[in-house]
């Protein structure tokens, strides 16, 4: 079985240690650590992990943004770790598209549970997207054919059966 890849996002070189580990300990395969906002959009864009977790407060690019473009560019779905619970930002989060946010101090057998309800929306979002891109074409399709059918009718002088 495939192991789910994680960037690891945090300005603080500890924490990204420690969330290495944590994240080894229960089966991730870290793929990338970058100490930014910034720089965890760039890596996602390159390397498509399957998940992204992040600090918010990081210089550059806060961790909130970051997970919008993320969510924007459907790259991958970003998991929040934050020192801070305030309503606030727990509202930006939510607008953003972040699908789980863990408050620190978090315990490792937090995450598992977080990163994968985290996977499993993001597909469900996926999917859904596609249905809609789908039919948005089928639409598009209809549109062009009734178009089409009006030409002819008018160039034949035909009108529609009843």
């Amino acid at each position: 079985m495939e192991r789910t890849r994680v960037i690891i996002a945090d300005d603080e070189a500890l924490i990204r240690m420690d969330l290495r580990e944590m994240l080894t300990n229960l089966g991730y395969l870290v793929v990338g650590e970058v100490a930014d906002g910034r720089s965890a959009v760039n890596q996602a864009r390159e390397l498509r992990p399957d998940v992204v977790v992040m600090d918010i407060k990081m210089p550059d690019m806060d961790g909130i943004e970051a997970a919008k473009v993320l969510t924007e560019e459907r790259l991958a779905p970003t998991v929040l770790l934050s020192a801070y619970g305030q309503r606030e930002l727990v509202d930006r989060a939510r607008e953003a598209g972040v699908v789980a946010y863990l408050v620190k101090p978090y315990r490792e057998e937090e995450l598992a549970p977080a990163i994968e309800v985290a996977l499993a929306r993001f597909r469900e979002f996926q999917t859904l997207q596609k249905q809609v891109d789908d039919l948005q074409a089928a639409l598009e399709t209809r549109k062009l054919v009734d178009r089409a059918k009006g030409i002819l009718m008018d160039k034949q002088g035909l009108s529609e059966a009843r």
